[in-house]
């Protein structure tokens, strides 16, 4: 015990003949004298010309009022769903004009049109071949006709003028005579020039026409017992017969349809047409 106390009492010694400065200065060393721990130095600021700056109040305000949709988003969302929306409508007019012009090659129904052979307002054979390679659009009628056919054939002429006014020289206007006793070649041209001068007459004898028409399915009457120079009326059926250019059935079109609907409908079939075109 008497050894452990004698160090003490040497450092006890030491401390009192020690000046008081000096050993405040000793015991200011020992707090001091800790582990220095490495300061995380501060991120410097990003300088204030970096910033956003807005020019005006309302500026600023925008920024919070629009959130995250723009009006620029908007009017692309608004304009990509009217596209959509056009694109399908198209696709199931086109689908439905498909459908109807397939209709009418299907397996098990009446085929519409044929080959022919008949003589055109020129006095020239024509044949169905000469219709190849357009569209042409077929009315059956005749001349002495008072007051349907004017009417159907001034009809007739309008949607022409339409349909070539889009799409010139591919649709050919054919009107085909029910009465060939009384419309001879001459007849039919001057008849059809008071409509349009692109419209194209077609006779021929008795047998030639009613063959023509078992084709298309067109009804025709005339009276069985006619004296020479007697008037008289031919009943016939009222359509416009739609074929394309490979000389198929598309459409029958009806008094129902305006010119503005019937070439409207011509004009669909034409676009949705794939197939060839005589350049002639």
């Amino acid at each position: 015990m008497s050894h452990a106390i004698a160090p003490m009492r040497t450092f006890s010694s030491v401390l009192s003949r020690t000046p008081a400065r000096q050993c405040q200065r000793f015991i200011s060393t020992a707090r001091t004298a800790r582990p220095t721990v490495p300061r995380l130095q501060a991120q410097p600021q990003q300088p204030l010309a970096q910033r956003r700056t807005y020019k005006t109040v309302e500026e600023a305000k925008s920024k919070y009022r629009s959130g995250p949709f723009s009006w620029k988003a908007g009017l692309l969302f608004v304009l990509t769903g009217a596209g959509l929306l056009w694109y399908f409508e198209h696709e199931k007019q086109r689908m439905q004009r498909k459908r109807i012009a397939d209709a009418a090659k299907g397996v098990g129904r009446p085929k519409v049109g044929g080959p022919f052979e008949l003589i055109d307002h020129n006095g020239n054979p024509m044949t169905e071949k000469d219709l190849k390679g357009r569209y042409s659009l077929v009315y059956f009628g005749f001349s002495h006709c008072p007051d349907i056919c004017p009417e159907e054939l001034d009809k007739m002429a309008a949607m022409f003028e339409k349909v070539e006014a889009e799409h010139p020289d591919a649709l050919k206007p054919v009107f085909v005579t029910c009465d060939p006793a009384r419309d001879t070649p001459q007849v039919l041209k001057e008849y059809l020039a008071e409509f349009h001068p692109k419209f194209i007459g077609l006779t021929g004898t008795y047998d030639q026409i009613k063959a023509m028409c078992k084709a298309y399915r067109v009804y025709f009457s005339t009276p069985s017992k006619v004296e020479p120079g007697q008037d008289y009326l031919v009943d016939h059926s009222i359509y416009f017969y739609l074929m394309d250019p490979e000389g198929d059935f598309v459409e029958a079109l009806g008094r129902q349809h305006s010119p503005d609907q019937a070439a409207k409908v011509i004009l669909d079939h034409m676009k949705d047409w794939q197939g060839k075109w005589r350049k002639d």
